[in-house]
């Protein structure tokens, strides 16, 4: 399996047309107890490029491995917000038991909700959540479902403060020529009002927050954030204008973006004579990541994987099987997962060989997965991490 970039999976929103991969009608008694599987689909932005192909196979192969569940359609949505609404309503009317979904807004949840609620559909969303400060109406729809089941997505704010934390800490094991902590930080952003960067910079002022109260004498800045939108030569000019103005700086966050607004800064960084002077980190996996992480051009970087959508799965299967219980009034389940981080080259090779080259679980963990009761899940999808990957096969 290639390796692949963050960069690349965040190029997944201009993917436009809905195709239906394997539709076929979902029949079928509610807990597989007659023998017949519980019908399963999936609606999500493409499933042929590099992170929707890994999520539709993972899910596949967590049905396989169950035995008593099937994946048998798969929408391609684009993320058109139309076309998200219609591909709820073709699983639907395809007669499956539950729907797993990545949408691309809020408000198309209303509607996806709805449709759910009509057909008596269990729903779950993966890598995305419903905002009940951001969607207050669209809140309270999923919360008066009897079939929403809830939300499976990354845990920002975490992001943001283990981040601050690699920062700042004081580290012997880095290229020489490199900073050894970080107390000066410098950050650039994306977008104006972005829902996702909103919490990772929640994470950062938290991470800052808790350092310069352990060290009252050794604080820690974090500047405003600057905007790059989504362009490399934004990036290059930032981290310039950066400089020019503070040139103390010893650490930059590039908050993401789709990646190229972190190649416009590590390469400016480099066109300065600043490779590995001045401590980078993001939340965008670059294709040359263990050649930056060896050289200082990347100090660390935090990263998703394509576990989402398996544990958003394993809540509808287990909803429909009637192992959790969905009751109006409640928003339902959720789930943050956290981000993988690699710090070292070390790190990225695991990192690469567990989660890029293979999944992270095998036939019989999957199967485990599957019996856990919503707590143990929780707990299972908490500690998920290239630790924790690389003890368990160890074992």
């Amino acid at each position: 399996m290639k390796n692949m970039s963050r960069r690349n999976f965040l190029r997944m929103a201009g993917l436009t047309g809905m195709g239906a991969l394997g539709l076929a009608a979902c029949n079928g008694s509610g807990d597989g107890s007659s023998g017949e599987k519980i019908k399963i689909g999936v609606s999500i932005w493409s499933s042929t490029d590099a992170l929707g192909s890994l999520s539709v196979d993972i899910i596949k192969r967590a049905a396989e491995a169950l035995g008593d569940a099937e994946i048998v359609s798969v929408v391609d949505q684009g993320h058109v917000s139309e076309q998200v609404t219609a591909s709820i309503e073709t699983l639907c009317a395809a007669g499956c038991q539950g729907i797993v979904v990545c949408n691309s807004a809020d408000s198309e949840m209303a509607s996806a909700i709805s449709t759910c609620n009509e057909n008596g559909v269990y729903l779950a969303q993966f890598y995305r959540m419903i905002s009940e400060t951001d969607s207050p109406e669209v809140f309270e729809v999923a919360k008066n479902s009897e079939y929403f089941v809830g939300s499976v997505h990354e845990d920002e704010v975490g992001n943001g403060e283990k981040l601050i934390e690699l920062l700042s800490q004081d580290r012997d094991d880095v290229p020489e020529g490199i900073q050894k902590g970080s107390r000066n930080i410098k950050l650039e952003a994306w977008t104006v009002g972005d829902a996702t960067f909103q919490l990772r910079w929640q994470g950062y002022k938290n991470g800052v927050e808790a350092w310069n109260a352990a060290n009252p004498s050794d604080k820690m800045t974090l500047s405003e954030p600057v905007y790059a939108n989504t362009s490399s030569s934004e990036g290059a000019n930032i981290t310039q204008q950066f400089y020019n103005q503070d040139n103390t700086m010893d650490a930059l966050i590039i908050a993401g973006g789709g990646g190229d607004p972190l190649v416009g800064s590590i390469g400016q960084l480099a066109n300065m004579g600043l490779t590995g002077k001045i401590r980078v980190v993001s939340t965008d996996f670059l294709d040359d990541l263990e050649d930056q992480l060896e050289s200082g051009g990347m100090y660390a970087e935090s990263g998703g994987h394509f576990c989402d959508p398996l544990f958003a799965f394993l809540l509808v299967y287990n909803a429909v099987k009637g192992n959790y219980t969905v009751q109006a009034g409640n928003y339902g389940y959720e789930i943050l997962f956290p981000y993988a981080f690699v710090s070292s080259v070390d790190e990225y090779k695991a990192y690469k060989q567990y989660f890029v080259d293979q999944p992270p679980y095998d036939d019989d963990e999957l199967r485990e997965l599957g019996t856990l009761d919503f707590d143990a899940l929780k707990a299972a999808a908490a500690k998920l991490s290239i630790a924790d990957v690389m003890a368990r096969h160890a074992s």
